[in-house]
């Protein structure tokens, strides 16, 4: 019993920090959506570039070496061109070709995988701003997000239970996703609401859980990579969540998700 509350005790001082973190970073986050461009396109951008660093450091534990490098820029130039799709396309292949050739034989495939999964996701975010409800879309995207995060690291620490994937993520349970799930419905109902869509508040929801799963599968596969390379996170940067990718693993796969079905499946049309 003793034990549990020890755990309980740490895991709220570090919910504590997690609090204060993002406290600190919402606010810029959420005025580079409001405003869009250039502000947006700049977050973006510079996003890209500790991506590329960080992706670098956790495949090969170096710091912008050559593969970060070229990871960095193609990833910048490829954002760039995202108006030219087939261009930008070009340079997220050439990119990921001129990092895993710098790189060492065993992991070249990993180094040149950063590319897109870099390019793709912030891509999706960048378009899913320019649509025409993109400023509502991308609040309510980022609400959603943050709903899941605060939904799973609550249920699991007060819940607990059978572990979702102990080989890959130890501390994550079931109970974690069903209440990221849950707080995710809600919020975009809410949400939803708050920003004018008109949609119903079921079919919202139903989004918005969905959404919930694909970013704790994004949270996963970034805890797989980092278990792969034997990395406890991404990077130092940020204060509780460690580096960037730790902190938007969710969001870069809910974004890419939501931008593959707002093109494919509502052709640019959905009717928020």
């Amino acid at each position: 019993m003793a034990r549990r509350a020890d755990r309980v005790a740490v895991s709220l001082n570090s919910l504590t920090l997690r609090i204060l973190s993002a406290l600190l970073l919402a606010p810029p986050v959420l005025a580079a959506i409001w405003y869009g461009s250039p502000y947006f396109e700049g977050m973006t951008v510079l996003a890209a570039i500790v991506m590329a660093w960080e992706w670098e450091k956790l495949v090969s534990k170096e710091s912008f070496g050559g593969p970060g490098i070229a990871l960095a820029l193609s990833s910048v130039v490829a954002l760039i061109l995202l108006p030219l799709p087939l261009l930008a396309l070009v340079a997220v292949g050439v990119g990921a070709l001129v990092a895993s050739l710098m790189a060492p034989i065993g992991l070249r495939g990993w180094m040149a995988a950063g590319a897109p999964y870099i390019v793709l996701p912030l891509a999706a975010l960048l378009m899913l701003r320019a649509a025409p409800d993109g400023q509502s879309i991308l609040i309510w995207l980022f609400l959603i997000v943050w709903a899941t995060d605060i939904g799973a690291y609550a249920a699991g620490l007060l819940i607990g239970g059978p572990k979702l994937a102990p080989s890959i993520s130890p501390k994550k349970t079931w109970a974690g996703l069903a209440g990221g799930m849950i707080g995710a419905a809600v919020i975009a109902m809410w949400g939803g609401s708050w920003l004018g869509f008109v949609s119903s508040a079921p079919k919202l929801g139903l989004m918005g859980a969905a959404l919930a799963v694909v970013a704790q599968g994004g949270d996963l596969f970034e805890s797989f990579v980092k278990r792969r390379f034997d990395a406890k996170d991404s990077s130092q940067l940020i204060p509780g969540h460690g580096g960037l990718l730790d902190r938007i693993d969710g969001l870069l796969a809910a974004g890419f998700a939501l931008g593959v079905l707002y093109l494919a499946t509502f052709d640019g049309g959905f009717e928020w």
